[in-house]
């Protein structure tokens, strides 16, 4: 019998949300429990990347298909590894259709400038490379109840007793569970103080030779944001990482962290040239020095640190207003510089709008995800569309009529003022929405001349003046 999918909250209605309770450690598991979880993984993660390959080539997705591969897991664990592949190659599917609708969109602009003759020197042709199949690397298992149980502990100093069922059919292993004073704290609903439901779901994970254990809870968030809150527009970058349409800035990349991205760089272009030579020479292959960092992996968490704060400080400051935020496609993003594209993979540009829907929905406000189509090309006076309008990466100047701003707000700007408009949203493809933003840039031309060339006609001060022309 099929799970029934959980019903999406409708506009207004209360939003249930899942969070995690991540690094419970398995610390007082004896060494045969643990060998015995070893095993499962052993035969349960090369079925799961059986199952990946096999949704992400020749089938879609479907967490209740039925089970093509031999195995020695029992029936339910075959049956969860089918569900957490489908996971996988689901969300795989997903990137890797809307990186080929935005190649789809460079495409055509390019063959457009193309046509018009307007194609900068040097400007190569859009180019679709595809993508690889994902491959499970890390020993991660995402059980449900029919495979794995969390039960309470009565009589014993542990907080819980995981009932895993293993290779060995009718010899579960029950493994001890202790939370930390966080863990605790974080499971406890303040108001009640009674220790929270618990989601029969849970996740094992194998780090540094340790099993972790995560739980998640749900929360029902009610939603705060009047339908007639003013609208912020926020625009992502790198410079800056949040940038509000009422002209405020949070977090930057620029700095400190800038600095420690080149110097992981630099350290991390040393050890592949060294790896190279090793190579040469016949070094073995485990012999060879990784290329990973530790640096690097700390850089990572201090970016979303230093992102996380940027979105929480931007809500803080903008309490009761509802929020519209830009829809980005960060894998179809490159540069021409190699330097450029890494300092792009640094700044974790795909965790800012992520951050700002998880957010919004925790705390119950209302942030809605728009097209970004020509966002920081067109002109937030006059709907103008062209790349001269930003002469450099910082400063917007309207080629037309002259509206000079920070390009970030400009580009804010016009992201809030695309949360109502239906008739954008009813775009299928860039070119549509350039040609209509192109239609009402000739509609403010038309607006703008006859306020600006009838007045003074009508008073009679350029009655006959041949020098009197249409200003847009």
């Amino acid at each position: 019998m099929r799970k029934q999918r959980r019903k999406r909250a409708k506009k207004g209605e209360p939003q249930r949300i899942t969070k995690a309770v991540t690094h419970i450690r398995l610390t007082e598991t004896n060494p045969g429990k643990l060998a015995a979880l070893d095993q499962l993984a052993h035969v349960f993660l090369p079925l799961v990347q059986q199952y990946v390959i096999l949704f992400c080539s020749d089938e879609m997705p479907d967490a209740f298909s039925a089970p093509c591969f031999p195995t020695e897991l029992s029936e339910r664990w075959h049956r969860v590894a089918i569900q957490q592949a489908a996971g996988i190659a689901k969300s795989w599917r997903t990137n890797r259709a809307s990186a080929y609708q935005s190649y789809l969109d460079e495409l055509a602009e390019y063959r457009e400038q193309e046509a018009d003759g307007t194609l900068e020197e040097g400007v190569k042709e859009p180019a679709w490379h595809e993508w690889d199949v994902p491959t499970v690397r890390e020993v991660c298992i995402q059980g449900n109840c029919n495979v794995i149980k969390l039960e309470p502990s009565t009589d014993s100093c542990f907080d819980y007793w995981l009932r895993v069922s293993t290779l060995d059919k009718g010899h579960p292993l029950l493994v001890p569970v202790k939370l930390a004073d966080y863990h605790i704290e974080a499971l406890t609903d303040p108001k009640t103080k009674q220790r929270r439901p618990i989601n029969s779901s849970v996740t094992l994970n194998k780090r540094d030779e340790a099993w972790w254990l995560t739980l998640s809870y749900d929360e029902l968030v009610q939603v705060q944001t009047l339908p007639d809150a003013p609208v912020i527009g926020i625009d992502v970058g790198i410079a800056n990482f949040i940038t509000t349409s009422d002209g405020k800035q949070y977090g930057t990349f620029n700095g400190k962290l800038r600095e420690r991205q080149k110097r992981d760089r630099e350290k991390r272009r040393r050890k592949a040239k060294l790896r190279k030579c090793l190579e040469k020479k016949g070094v073995p292959q485990e012999k060879l020095p990784s290329t990973s960092s530790a640096t690097g992996q700390r850089l990572t968490r201090h970016v979303r640190q230093s992102i996380n704060r940027a979105v929480n400080l931007c809500y803080a400051q903008h309490d009761g207003c509802q929020f519209a935020y830009e829809q980005l496609s960060v894998a179809s993003m490159k540069f021409k510089a190699r330097s450029m594209n890494a300092y792009m993979r640094a700044s974790n540009l795909g965790h800012i709008p992520e951050q700002i829907a998880w957010n919004a929905t925790k705390r119950g406000v209302a942030a809605t995800r728009v097209r970004s189509a020509y966002s920081s090309q067109e002109c937030s006076r006059c709907h103008d569309v062209d790349r001269k309008n930003r002469p450099n990466q910082q400063t917007f100047c309207c080629v037309v009529c002259q509206f000079t701003t920070h390009a970030d707000r400009n580009a804010s700007v016009n992201i809030a003022a695309r949360l109502h408009d239906e008739e954008l949203r009813a775009c299928g493809s860039r070119a549509e929405v350039k040609a209509l933003l192109l239609r009402r840039h000739e509609q403010w031309k038309q607006k703008f001349s006859l306020v600006v060339v009838q007045a003074p006609v009508q008073l009679g001060l350029w009655a006959s003046s041949p020098t009197s022309t249409d200003v847009g």
